[in-house]
């Protein structure tokens, strides 16, 4: 009798101890889960905001022309539209006047080097040089500091847009909306396009040095006007940035599932 009861003391034990393993284990958290979320890191690029309205950013590279960027101030003061120039360091030098003027009127004044050069091939001390002469340039001219900057041909490193962040404060411009005036296809053409790709948020690329360009904008806002865009900086543009909207997941339907309508909307992938 005394080994029956023995044997049951002893499978008594065994079941307490499982029992206190198995609530020690669950009362356990997890580390992962109590682990604090990362910071989500500033976004320093942007070739498109999203807004909670129909606001646009206009902005026009590798002024000034002596001849061409004063029409298109006239023009840009005749609409009320404030823009943004992206300026090349030597022209800035040759028409300070220019950029003093397009200041002074509230457009916005950015850093697009000195020379044109393709930032992705050079050396650091390349970049920098010519990233500090045109802000010298500039703020000789103004009175301020740049702080954008829309590297030529929109070519940069990802490396190379942290540490001139780091260095300069400088926030990347690209864009969502190319006419490719450059190419000169013609004042319609240039309109037509900017018609028909620009959304709200969009970041408008054009060039104040091609006669074509300036031949197409006034038709270009009086229709971008009447679509109901209203036009701001490329700096107001990004303080009125406002979360995307999450992605759900999509759920596959089971086979009796109704399917429901859905919408999308496609994003243009960014130029340059």
């Amino acid at each position: 009798m005394s080994g029956v009861r023995l044997l049951c003391l002893s499978y008594l034990g065994l079941l307490a101890a499982y029992h206190t393993h198995a609530e020690t284990t669950i009362a356990v958290p997890s580390a992962e889960k109590n682990r604090p979320a990362a910071a989500a890191e500033p976004r320093i690029t942007f070739n498109l905001v999203h807004v909670d309205g129909p606001y646009i950013a206009m902005t026009f590279d590798d002024g000034p022309s002596a001849t061409l960027t004063p029409k298109l101030l006239d023009l840009l003061a005749a609409h009320h539209i404030k823009a943004t120039f992206f300026v090349i360091g030597e022209n800035v030098a040759e028409h300070s006047e220019i950029v003093e003027r397009a200041a002074h009127e509230g457009h916005e004044i950015g850093n697009h080097s000195w020379s044109h050069p393709n930032f992705a091939k050079m050396s650091d001390e390349g970049v920098r040089r010519e990233l500090r002469r045109t802000e010298d340039a500039i703020k000789s001219a103004i009175g301020a500091r740049p702080t954008l900057l829309r590297p030529p041909y929109g070519s940069l490193t990802a490396r190379q847009k942290r540490w001139i962040h780091d260095e300069f404060g400088y926030q990347i411009i690209l864009w969502d909306v190319d006419p490719l005036d450059w190419k000169r296809p013609g004042p319609a053409v240039v309109r037509n396009r900017i018609l028909k790709e620009t959304r709200p948020g969009s970041i408008v690329l054009s060039h104040d040095i091609h006669p074509g360009t300036i031949e197409a904008m006034p038709r270009t806002f009086d229709q971008l006007e009447a679509k109901g865009f209203k036009f701001v900086t490329v700096s107001e543009l990004i303080r009125m940035a406002r979360p995307e909207p999450s992605k759900e997941r999509a759920k596959v339907p089971a086979a009796n599932d109704t399917p429901q309508p859905t919408s999308t909307i496609s994003l243009p992938s960014p130029s340059g």
